[in-house]
């Protein structure tokens, strides 16, 4: 499973429309008050090359939050005052979470927001990995980083569409399974999004 991804069809994937993604989309019976309020995040998609190709960074959440427990996610989290811009935020987030030096995370680009059921609005910025990294993970928030193949998260027939009871009411998701790790929700829609614009 997987398909021949490099960073050019990464780069030509950006230039290509993409309308912004959400939570939501698999469940359009949800209907969402114009005058909600959406508190500003950013996430760090970083691609690193591996022994087999291109890879993406990944962290397994810490079982003690509060806010997903255990999920996969990117490196990432609010933006905070002192941020610059989603950019700064993710870069800044991904040095606290996994200890990524700024200078090792060449930006090549941003996509569209991702809307939360938790109600933040997610930038997701892109980066390539520039030399030697060895993680070091938070404790507080994170429990492990790992990497998946990027072939395999751009394949857009690598995902499937699950459910589960979510505060009482019935919710769909995507979600991107790779060995023992369970990708889905957010992180996953994200990276549909991506696999569905380098399939283009």
């Amino acid at each position: 499973m997987g398909r021949l991804v490099d960073l050019d069809d990464l780069r030509a994937a950006l230039t290509r429309p993409a309308r912004p993604s959400s939570d939501y989309d698999l469940n359009p019976e949800f209907a969402l008050p114009e005058t909600r309020k959406l508190r500003p995040a950013a996430v760090l998609v970083v691609i690193a090359e591996g022994a087999q190709g291109a890879e993406v960074i990944l962290t397994k959440r810490a079982s003690h939050l509060k806010h997903h427990p255990g999920q996969i996610a990117f490196p990432g989290g609010k933006v905070d005052e002192g941020d610059a811009d989603a950019v700064d935020a993710a870069l800044r987030e991904a040095e606290e979470e996994i200890g990524l030096p700024r200078s090792h995370a060449s930006v090549i680009g941003q996509m569209p927001p991702h809307e939360t059921v938790t109600g933040y609005e997610v930038t997701p910025v892109l980066a390539v990995l520039k030399g030697v990294f060895d993680p070091v993970s938070e404790p507080g928030e994170v429990a492990e980083v790992f990497r998946a193949p990027l072939g395999v998260l751009m394949d857009p027939n690598a995902y499937r569409v699950e459910g589960r009871r979510w505060r009482g009411v019935w919710r769909r998701f995507y979600v991107v399974p790779y060995g023992p790790y369970y990708i889905w929700g957010a992180t996953a829609r994200m990276l549909k999004s991506l696999a569905d614009r380098v399939a283009r």
